[in-house]
């Protein structure tokens, strides 16, 4: 008997085995797909000749297809099905990806934001129909160290995104930054877009085919519920979790702040490398995350950590506002590290911003759905809901940074991430704590 426990409990763990390498396959794709965005930012806006504001709604496009497709998404995989929904999340980014080739040869950057626009929907589906499986699929007890991996993957495809774009489509083009471009270069640097994103569709096409066939165990439905409205209002009756939405919104928004505006950043302040700058910031942001899940919560508890985070994140912030763009300093005593790499010291800040925010969205999440029992899962629902912050951080970014383009405007963007860092700040010294607004 105590045998063919062990026997079956081997077998169902074999069995996990293969839909977990699938799960953590797309994990990596969501996380390539989501930061190549740093990359892809500052590129449309030395091809395209952008403004910063311009150039936001790169990113504004891509994440406000969050805040409108969540739901429907939901929707979509209560009629087809978990499954289902990842084939069709895949296909939706497959269309996307096509769409980037009319958009280069033409150079009409409202269809470079409709592609973005797709993606972003396709890239909710997706995540909508994958995250259960990290839970649901194997021993509940070790549910967090999948989650964790899972991050890790996310993140990590944040690293190498930025590399292979520059690989694939910037390798070929020199002496191009600072200088005004010739209309024959802005039209080779365009066309060098659509060998790589035909390559992106046929890759997505095929993983949303093969997905249809692998041996994934189809998930069961949620029931709808029927007091959607009342336990809406009634989960915002708790000031820990309202608070915790509004925490995510800007830390999501710093967040997308620090990955996804460093390209352009660097690309103002005339570094040859701009494009790979986003890379810098994931690498940091990894090995946070890494150093949190060593850390949480065996030598410092969420709350604590959260505030470290947040003073941390304030002190970089104001490094990176009143610091010297003609200053080395920290490249040159990180050479080993950076490979001899020359880079300002306030874009290396940026970078280290990704260690400021490694751990702020795992620590924020379980603080504001403490004590929410049966009303859990409206309340993830609602926190999910403020990654919709990566959208508007870049655009108060670009606003405050003016329209001028020039460096030390763009520096003094930054200023924007303070007063979110002060509530996020806030948050974990305070407001997790509050139970009633009384």
């Amino acid at each position: 008997m105590e045998m063919s426990l062990t026997q079956e409990k081997q077998e169902k763990k074999q069995s996990n085995v293969v839909p977990m390498i699938i799960v953590a396959g797309l994990f990596f794709i969501l996380g390539f797909v989501t930061w190549l965005n740093g990359s892809l930012m500052p590129y449309l806006q030395q091809v395209l000749q952008l403004s910063p504001f311009q150039a936001s709604l790169i990113l504004f496009s891509f994440y406000i297809a969050v805040t409108f497709t969540a739901l429907p998404s939901a929707l979509v995989i209560r009629k087809v099905g978990y499954k289902n929904g990842m084939a069709l999340g895949l296909a939706t980014m497959t269309f996307a990806a096509l769409l980037f080739i009319p958009a280069a040869k033409t150079q009409m950057f409202p269809l470079f934001l409709l592609a973005q626009l797709v993606m972003g929907a396709g890239q909710t589906l997706l995540q909508t129909a994958v995250n259960p499986y990290v839970v649901r699929i194997g021993p509940e007890e070790s549910a967090a160290a999948r989650i964790s991996i899972m991050g890790i993957l996310n993140k990590g495809a944040g690293v190498v995104a930025p590399i292979v774009f520059t690989a694939l489509i910037l390798s070929g083009f020199t002496d191009t930054v600072g200088v005004e471009l010739t209309q024959g270069q802005i039209d080779d640097m365009a066309n060098s877009l659509i060998t790589p994103y035909l390559g992106l569709a046929i890759f997505i096409g095929v993983l949303a085919f093969g997905i249809k066939k692998a041996p994934l165990p189809e998930l069961p439905s949620e029931e709808e519920e029927g007091e959607h409205k009342g336990q809406l209002k009634e989960a915002l009756a708790h000031p820990n979790l309202a608070l915790g939405v509004v925490a995510l919104f800007l830390y999501v928004a710093v967040e997308v702040i620090a990955g996804d505006t460093i390209g352009a950043f660097a690309l103002a302040l005339g570094v040859e490398s701009y494009s790979v700058m986003t890379s810098y910031t994931m690498a940091c942001m990894v090995f946070g995350y890494i150093l949190g899940i060593t850390l949480i919560p065996r030598f410092i508890s969420q709350q604590k950590a959260l505030m470290v985070s947040a003073v941390f994140g304030l002190v970089l912030s104001f490094g990176v506002i009143l610091g010297d763009n003609n200053s080395f300093a920290i490249a040159n005593s990180l050479s080993f590290i950076l490979g001899g790499a020359q880079l300002p010291d306030t874009l290396i800040l940026i970078a280290f911003l990704g260690l400021a925010n490694a751990i702020v969205w795992p620590a924020i999440f379980p603080l504001a759905l403490s004590g929410m029992g049966k009303l859990t899962s409206v309340g993830s629902a609602l926190l999910v809901m403020g990654i919709s912050g990566g959208a508007f951080g870049p655009l108060f970014w670009s606003i405050a940074s003016g329209s001028s383009g020039q460096a030390v405007d763009l520096q003094g963007g930054y200023i924007v991430m303070l007063p979110c860092y002060l509530f996020i700040l806030f948050y974990a010294v305070k407001g997790c704590n509050m139970k009633s607004w009384k």
